[in-house]
């Protein structure tokens, strides 16, 4: 079984996450998996790939985010388990 890790930018606004999503994935090695519209304005944004890739994917993300509009959270799993990418619908 590989590892996965799964990394979070969540943003309050849609330009914040757009920016973030361009920042992770031209950054580092990731695989954009999600992209979630949680309500009243909230923006999740999920990636996946190594550790490492995922960790500087998230901060360069991170920064693009907080750049243009609001960054609520961010978050990295670095060895999730099967059932959280059931939980979120996505496969490994």
């Amino acid at each position: 079984m590989s590892r996965v890790a799964l990394g979070f930018v969540e943003t309050r606004g849609n330009t914040g996450a757009i920016q973030a999503i361009d920042a992770m994935l031209k950054t580092a090695n990731v695989e954009l998996v999600k992209r979630v519209e949680i309500g009243g304005a909230y923006v999740t944004a999920i990636v996946s790939g190594e550790v490492g890739a995922v960790r500087s994917s998230i901060e360069a993300g991170a920064d693009a985010a907080a750049k243009v509009g609001e960054l609520v959270s961010t978050n990295i799993i670095p060895s999730a388990h099967e059932e959280v990418f059931e939980l979120i619908g996505i496969e490994k």
